[in-house]
């Protein structure tokens, strides 16, 4: 009997995600500067260098350093260590406003020409 439901099941699931890589919509875009909400760099301010929609990441300048011991390439040449920012999930970041030093959720508003443009809910600061 379980054989029976569970045809369905796979059925359902072969045109599934797994083919195609979804984009998932973030609130934050390159160059934003934000603050981190969540984890070890709780409350650390910081310009987003690059997005990653697949995973939902972002990658902050300063923030979520970790280091990386690289090997020696050529014969006479000394290894290193290479200091890089990992990405950080996108719901763990807020956008910062500069201007007043504090951090928002975002709305999306319109102006007066018709643009939709993004705007913080704390301040009305227009950010595009």
């Amino acid at each position: 009997m379980a054989q029976k439901g569970m045809g369905g099941l796979q059925a359902a699931k072969k045109g599934s995600a797994k083919n195609s890589p979804v984009r998932h919509k973030m609130h934050v875009k390159k160059g934003d500067t934000v603050q981190v909400i969540s984890g070890h760099d709780k409350g650390k301010v910081g310009e987003i260098l690059r997005t990653l929609p697949k995973v939902s990441k972002v990658i902050i300048k300063g923030v979520n350093l970790r280091t990386k011991h690289v090997k020696p390439q050529q014969e006479g040449e000394s290894g290193q260590i290479v200091t890089f920012e990992a990405p950080i999930h996108s719901s763990n970041v807020m956008l910062y406003s500069t201007q007043q030093k504090v951090a928002s959720r975002v709305c999306y508003t319109f102006t007066e020409d018709g643009r939709k443009v993004r705007m913080l809910k704390k301040t009305g600061e227009v950010i595009d």
